[in-house]
């Protein structure tokens, strides 16, 4: 990933670099997001992993960090008989696309003000610095 922003608006992006630009989500996360979207129904982490060729462990700390940042959403199933098991499935894309917009504007907010910031700390270095003559 490049180092700083003008290189990364430099490259080429695509919609799905958003999971790991605005949540640092690796391409395990991606993967395991993409076959819930692809999913008829809500997935159990055994029927994930399965998909994503992972083990059970190596998905449930994918699907964990995907639901921390919202991209997903758990179920819990009961038996008749007693017990339960949890499925997951996709968050609403509006959501997570407002969601990430928010962030956006939390961020776009605060590199504003330290820009500011910045000018206003030079303008005034620059201001009281000696003439030279």
């Amino acid at each position: 990933m490049p180092d700083s922003m003008a290189e990364q608006l430099q490259q080429d992006m695509v919609c799905e670099g958003l999971l790991e630009c605005f949540h640092g989500l690796k391409q395990l996360d991606r993967a395991c997001f993409e076959a819930l979207v692809e999913a008829e129904e809500p997935l159990t982490v055994d029927e994930i992993a399965a998909t994503v060729d992972r083990e059970r462990s190596t998905a449930y700390r994918a699907v964990q960090r995907l639901l921390q940042t919202g991209f997903i959403q758990k179920e819990q199933v009961n038996y008749d008989q007693g017990g339960y098991y949890h499925v997951y499935s996709p968050t609403d894309p509006s959501k997570i696309a407002g969601d990430m917009q928010r962030l956006l504007n939390d961020w776009y907010a605060k590199m504003g003000q330290l820009i500011q910031e910045f000018e206003d700390k030079y303008e005034q270095a620059e201001a009281t610095a000696p003439v030279e003559g």
